[in-house]
């Protein structure tokens, strides 16, 4: 989940064990997300929130703008037999801001180049949490050196 607001890209983690499905986490992601943005203080509104087919739904969508976010998901085409329905939920999807996700999973894939982050291993959520925030510490000050 990413929210685009002026250039900046904000994504929250949520971390649980294994098994448990992305779909599942987002409301909890979304509020956890929402809660950080009004604690720093950063107008979010009309800002995009870009996801993946996975979590094509009217629930999910009304979720993100019940927050006064633009819903960027790329449209689920299963099952769906209607042509017309097909071509107007494609006209609506903006690819340009999509596309955009990719810098930011481009950050998650170097995050797995860190081995101790590639599995998890620890058994406190704490603790690896903690590596990832050092991992993306060692990203960012590689660009700047």
């Amino acid at each position: 989940m990413f929210v685009e607001n002026n250039g900046y890209v904000i994504a929250p983690l949520t971390t649980r064990s294994v098994n448990i499905n992305d779909t599942s986490l987002f409301p909890e992601a979304l509020e956890g997300l929402m809660d950080f943005v009004n604690l720093i203080g950063l107008d979010t509104r009309e800002s995009y929130l870009t996801l993946d087919s996975g979590f094509d739904s009217r629930a999910n969508e009304d979720r993100i703008l019940f927050h006064e976010l633009v819903p960027i998901i790329k449209p689920n085409l299963r099952r769906t037999k209607n042509t017309e329905k097909i071509h107007a939920r494609l006209d609506a999807f903006n690819e340009t801001v999509y596309k955009e996700r990719y810098r930011v999973e481009r950050t998650f894939a170097w995050a797995d180049s860190y081995r101790k982050l590639s599995q998890r291993y620890e058994i406190l959520e704490a603790t690896h949490l903690g590596f990832r925030y050092l991992a993306y510490a060692l990203m960012n000050l590689k660009t700047f050196v």
